[in-house]
């Protein structure tokens, strides 16, 4: 009862951290832990549910090696990549979003084909970097830009009820926007990453806070312009989501969105920006599709690390974030109810189910049951794009089984020491491993069980002690007794007491054994018979030896740990039947013969008799008589050896 109510103790209280860390979800963990995860399901996906293909209507144009083996070292001059713009917006695309940074001027002539590039394609998003504090030399925009700068800031911000957005929206405190000229004609769009504490991009801030205005990511401002909404009709509702005409993208507190990687680096379709402006690809090739432009090159260090990826251009994490808005399929978070009610669920079950359950099956369900939470989290996120946590829930689990293993080890190593120290005396060590395994068997509150008891009593000890010294007695006896242990472990008896010069053995308890009078019989043949052997040695010794008288009998006793509770219990059988035994061993002397046996253990010897598999011996009827403390008379059976023949 104590064992059981440390389990319910232990359940209660890990099922009470977990839901208490799944509800605070520490920062640390998720993103140095529960993110492991995550990313683990997010490689698992493609070989559950298959790879989707390359989308047909966003294209990346890179500069690559090989295009900076063409063209020259990295960056190209401007009036190169206003040629690289010219080309793709003379295929008509839906939009064109610039993942390069201009924030610096190169020369007046080369700037202004570029500005002029980006005016007449009429459709170009720019990447702006945008700073946090104490990060780059961000800087506001100066007065006679600031206007360029608010052109691209949502123009109508709404609060929801209840979301206090405003403190946990992302502050910056510095930009660089890119050369006016460029700027005038173009949309703009900020590029700070979203970095979680192990540096992997796992979201992405769709809007971030500078000065009074909040400003779009650049891939939102490149889908607004594919799907030819005007920034008026752009409405941030912070802390909520983002109306994007008639489509509604919702965001956590923060303005963020778990992004929904298509799958690792080159999962979209690529085309060398040398390509381009060589000529080699059709402008028709863009007509009707989104058009990134970025870098790469390991050399152009744009490099990300992505749950699917650790070197993924950022063009292409970008060219993700637009797929995912175009769709509206960004992942979306738990509201943690259902973590909640696996927590609560799983703890509760565990706690009252497993410590009634063995080793293995007790493994089984544990194993199952974090099994089936994992296959529930994987079925989520790859067809509900529902991301739940493993962590809390799984680490509840495992918690639980293994305390309950850990205390349910001690509890039974404890429980062997004591069946070993109790019955190491009593049996022989392989009856102990026996109960050991299987301590079920060994019912030592008391219960009735058909039992052979064995009553071995010295003759003449009273006439030998008196002629001999006490120390000569001790060790005969000890000697004695000695070898008879060893037999008695050897047929697998309980070895109940000396008393005296007197040993009790029964068999048939605490392990079931139902030949227990056929081992019996046998032990005290094998007595006899060392006895013989012991009885020659002494006399060649001119010692004179001891003999002995065997009784036994089988019927029902009462078998358990009796005595004075807390002082001195014994593991011991009583009963009439004890009784009788006992006394058929005091008509050995009467019938001068060293092993009776009452009627009951012969009735059970009958098969083996008739089927003369009790060889080695003659059994005969004795007598039928009259003991005490029994109304009726009983049959008494001589046992001895045959001599073997050669």
């Amino acid at each position: 009862m104590k064992r059981r109510a440390l389990f319910y103790l232990i359940t209660l209280i890990s099922t009470s951290l977990f839901a208490f860390l799944q509800l605070s979800d520490p920062e640390i963990i998720k993103d140095h832990v529960e993110s492991k995860t995550y990313d683990l399901r997010l490689h698992l996906r493609p070989f559950i549910v298959g790879q989707d293909p390359p989308p047909e209507d966003i294209i990346i144009v890179a500069v690559d090696e090989n295009s900076i083996r063409a063209i020259g070292r990295w960056p190209w001059r401007r009036d190169t990549q206003a040629e690289l713009v010219n080309r793709i917006s003379a295929g008509k695309p839906k939009a064109i979003g610039i993942d390069i940074m201009y924030t610096e001027p190169e020369s007046a002539e080369t700037d202004d084909r570029l500005a002029d590039a980006i005016r007449r394609a009429g459709n170009v998003v720019l990447a702006t970097p945008f700073f946090l504090s104490g990060e780059g030399d961000g800087r506001a925009a100066s007065a006679g830009t600031q206007d360029l700068l608010w052109d691209s800031a949502f123009m109508e911000v709404k609060t929801v009820k209840g979301i206090r957005w405003k403190d946990g929206v992302v502050k910056t405190a510095g930009v660089n926007l890119p050369l006016p000229k460029l700027s005038k004609s173009a949309s703009l769009g900020h590029v700070l990453a979203s970095l979680d504490m192990d540096g992997v991009i796992r979201s992405e801030a769709l809007y971030l806070n500078f000065g009074d205005d909040c400003y779009p990511h650049f891939a939102l401002q490149i889908a607004r312009t594919a799907l030819g909404i005007n920034m008026k009709d752009m409405v941030l509702y912070g802390g909520s989501g983002i109306q994007l005409g008639n489509r509604f993208v919702p965001t956590n507190i923060y303005g963020k969105v778990r992004i929904n990687y298509l799958g690792g680096a080159n999962s979209f379709s690529y085309r060398p920006a040398s390509d381009v402006i060589k000529g080699r690809i059709d402008p028709g090739y863009f007509k009707g599709k989104i058009v990134l432009i970025g870098t790469s090159a390991l050399a152009t260090y744009d490099q990300k690390v992505t749950p699917l990826s650790g070197n993924m251009p950022g063009v292409e994490k970008n060219a993700n974030v637009v797929r995912n808005i175009l769709l509206n399929n960004f992942l979306r978070p738990s509201p943690y109810i259902i973590e909640i009610v696996a927590i609560v669920l799983t703890g509760f079950f565990f706690g009252l189910v497993l410590p009634k359950l063995k080793a293995i099956p007790s493994a089984l369900v544990a194993s199952g049951f974090i099994g089936l939470y994992f296959v529930l989290s994987c079925t989520l996120l790859f067809y509900q794009r529902l991301v739940i946590n493993l962590v809390y829930p799984v680490t509840n689990m495992v918690s639980i089984y293994s305390v309950q293993t850990i205390i349910r080890f001690f509890y039974e190593e404890r429980k062997a020491r004591e069946m070993r120290r109790m019955f190491s005396s009593y049996v022989s060590p392989k009856i102990v491993k026996e109960l050991i395994d299987n301590p079920d068997k060994a019912k030592l509150g008391g219960e009735r069980r058909v039992v052979t008891v064995l009553f071995s009593d010295v003759i003449g000890f009273t006439s030998l002690s008196e002629k001999r010294r006490p120390e000569e007695v001790v060790s005969l006896l000890n000697e004695y007794f000695r070898e008879m242990t060893d037999i008695i472990f050897k047929w697998d008896g309980t070895l109940d007491k000396f008393v005296g010069d007197e040993i009790m053995v029964f068999w048939g308890a605490p392990v079931d054994q139902p030949d227990h009078a056929e081992r019996a019989v046998r032990c005290a043949l094998d007595m006899s018979d060392r006895l013989n052997e012991m009885r020659a040695q002494w006399k060649n010794k001119g010692v004179e030896g001891l003999d002995c008288g065997i009784g036994i009998n089988s019927g029902e006793a009462i078998i358990g740990n009796i005595g004075a509770q807390g002082k001195k219990m014994d593991y011991t059988v009583i009963g009439d039947h004890v009784n009788l035994a006992a006394r058929v061993e005091k008509l050995t002397r009467q019938y001068d013969t060293r092993i009776l046996i009452a009627e009951n253990t012969f009735e059970m010897l009958g098969p083996l008799l008739k089927e003369g598999r009790l060889g080695h011996c003659s059994i005969d009827g004795l007598a039928t008589v009259k003991v005490k403390g029994k109304e009726n008379e009983v049959k008494i059976f001589g046992v001895k050896s045959r001599p073997h023949k050669v």
